[in-house]
């Protein structure tokens, strides 16, 4: 019964508290921050370029993706 009453006080207890200061970084308002410097990186970059192509026999397609093994 004394373990739970200990721990039902340290819960409402620790309700009352405020949450704990945010310490990741510098402070954002700050705007003497140091930022890491920009580069320019295009949009496309690392994009494929796919251009068309004729087009294949449609038999020749088939049997590229057909299951390997038996022959009926």
């Amino acid at each position: 019964m004394k373990a739970f009453f200990a721990t039902a006080c340290a819960v409402l207890l620790s309700a009352c508290s405020g949450p704990p200061p945010i310490t990741a970084g510098a402070d954002p308002a700050d705007p003497g921050a140091r930022v890491p410097p920009l580069r320019y990186v295009p949009v496309t970059a690392g994009t494929a370029d796919y251009q068309p192509v004729a087009p294949r026999a449609w038999s020749r397609s088939n049997e590229s993706v057909a299951p390997r093994g038996r022959s009926e």
